[in-house]
C-alpha cells in the first residue's frame, strides 16, 4: 500500500470516463470541477480522456514552438489552445489516454513534488503492464523509453487543488508531433506502446488498468467509485464517444 493511499482512507475518489472529448470543453470542465473541489461540494475526481486532434501552449513562453501556422494547423483540423499550465507545447489525438486529477493534495498531506511522484509512477506502473520499460530521464520532463519521450505532464496546483495532469502515448498518430517542438525540447523523437511493442490494443482495457491504478495510489479502499454512465451525466457539451468501444504553482515536467 502506497503512502497516497494511506493518507486517504476518508477521501472517496471518483473516476470518470469522459471517452472522446474535445480539449476545450474538458479544460472547462476541469475549471468547474477544481472550483467545486475546493469548495467541498465534490471527493477527488480525475477525468480519463482521448482527446480530438489539439496542440496546446503551456504558460513557458520559452517552451511553446509551433513548426505550422494556426491557419494551416487549422486546414489540418488540428486545434491550438493557450494554456496556464506547466510545461511548453504538446499535442493530445486518439489513441493516446490523457487523465486530470482534480485532487486536494492538502487533505492527501502531500506536497507538488509528491504529487507528480505518483503522476510519474503510474505512468510507468501502467505502461510496464503494457510491456513497455520507461523510466524517468534527470534534466528531462516526462517519461522516457531510451531517448524516446513516452508520456507527458503538465500539471497545475491552485489553493490545494490539483488540475491539468498527464498524457501518455498508446497507440495514438505520432505524425501529430511533427508540428510542435514537444515540451520545447529541440530533437526530441516521441514514441508509443505501439511502436514500442507493435501491439494494437483495447483503450477500454487500458483505461481499466489504469483506473486501478488511481484507484490504487489515490484510495486506500481500493473500492473504485467509477461512473459507468458518466456520459449520460455529463454536460451535454461534453456527450462525445469513442466510436465502437494557498498558493498557486506550475508544474513543468
Amino acid at each position: 500500500m502506497s503512502v497516497v493511499a494511506a493518507k486517504t482512507k476518508n477521501c472517496p475518489l471518483k473516476i470518470c470516463d469522459c471517452g472522446l472529448a474535445e480539449y476545450r470543453d474538458t479544460l472547462q470542465l476541469q475549471h468547474e470541477l477544481r472550483e467545486k473541489r475546493h469548495r467541498g461540494k465534490i471527493p477527488d475526481t480525475v477525468l480519463i480522456v482521448e482527446h480530438s486532434p489539439v496542440i496546446t501552449l503551456g504558460a513557458r513562453q520559452s517552451a511553446n514552438k509551433l513548426l505550422a501556422s494556426r491557419e494551416d494547423l487549422a486546414q489540418k483540423q488540428i486545434d491550438v489552445v493557450d494554456i496556464r499550465r506547466g510545461g511548453g507545447t504538446t499535442a493530445h489525438n486518439p489513441g493516446q489516454l490523457v487523465f486530470y486529477p482534480i485532487l486536494n493534495l492538502q487533505e492527501l498531506d502531500l506536497g507538488i513534488s509528491e504529487y507528480i511522484r505518483e503522476l510519474e509512477a503510474i505512468g510507468t506502473e501502467l505502461l510496464q503492464q503494457l510491456g513497455v520499460r520507461s523510466r524517468r530521464r534527470k534534466g528531462f520532463p516526462g517519461l522516457w523509453v531510451g531517448d524516446r519521450k513516452i508520456a507527458s505532464i503538465g500539471a497545475r496546483v491552485s489553493k490545494f487543488i490539483t488540475y491539468h495532469g498527464m498524457a501518455i502515448n498508446i497507440q495514438n498518430d505520432l505524425s501529430i508531433f511533427d508540428y510542435i517542438v514537444p515540451c520545447g525540447l529541440d530533437g526530441v523523437e516521441m514514441t508509443s506502446v505501439h511502436k514500442e511493442s507493435g501491439r494494437r490494443l483495447s483503450m477500454s482495457q487500458v483505461e481499466e488498468k489504469l483506473t486501478q491504478l488511481l484507484i490504487n495510489h489515490f484510495s486506500v479502499s481500493n473500492e473504485p467509485r467509477i461512473m459507468s454512465d458518466v456520459r449520460r451525466k455529463l454536460p451535454p457539451w461534453l456527450r462525445l464517444y469513442r466510436p465502437a468501444r494557498p498558493t498557486t504553482a506550475l508544474i513543468t515536467y
